[in-house]
């Protein structure tokens, strides 16, 4: 740090629009909120020593991570070892339905990495860089948006998009 302090140069952390928006659960939501909370911290701290500090926030993009068959045969792998309890509160369509939802994101997603990359250029060579970069159709119009919407908006809106359990206790008014 105290080689960019003296260079008043710039960080770009790649997080995520799931940084934003909580789609599933595991580390990779988790991990992303956690780069935009380390960046946001980063850029007020650093903001006195000249340093600027910008997030980028990819949408979906064709990539591995992405990969619908993969993304099956390994949640296929985890869903059999699952209690036979967990497996029932879901229900036997849940991996059917995640499948499908698996697929329609990868259909979704964009091949063209250029919005990202573009993002990190104008991040690093810029005269004014922004404090976040959105990168993607579905980062700037869908979860942006959604992540200013109030919770109870944006959890309908994500239940209708993605499985849900088949079984559990309805909420209490």
């Amino acid at each position: 740090m105290p080689l960019l302090r003296r260079a008043r140069g710039r960080v770009v952390n790649v997080a995520s629009v799931m940084g934003r928006v909580s789609c599933f659960g595991g580390g990779y939501c988790i991990s992303k909120f956690g780069v935009e909370a380390f960046s946001d911290s980063l850029r007020r701290e650093m903001r006195l020593f000249g340093v600027q500090v910008s997030i980028i926030e990819p949408g979906g993009f064709r990539t591995a991570m992405l990969n619908p068959v993969q993304l099956v045969k390994d949640f296929t792998r985890l869903w059999e070892r699952l209690p036979a309890e967990t497996r029932a509160a879901y229900g036997p369509q849940y991996p059917d339905r995640l499948a499908r939802s698996a697929v329609l994101v990868h259909r979704l997603s964009s091949s063209r990495l250029s919005p990202v990359t573009d993002a990190m250029t104008h991040a690093l060579l810029s005269r004014c860089p922004r404090s976040r970069y959105a990168a993607g159709w579905d980062a700037r119009l869908l979860f942006l948006p959604l992540s200013y919407c109030p919770t109870w908006l944006s959890d309908t809106l994500l239940g209708l998009l993605l499985p849900t359990p088949a079984h559990g206790t309805p909420a209490r008014p």
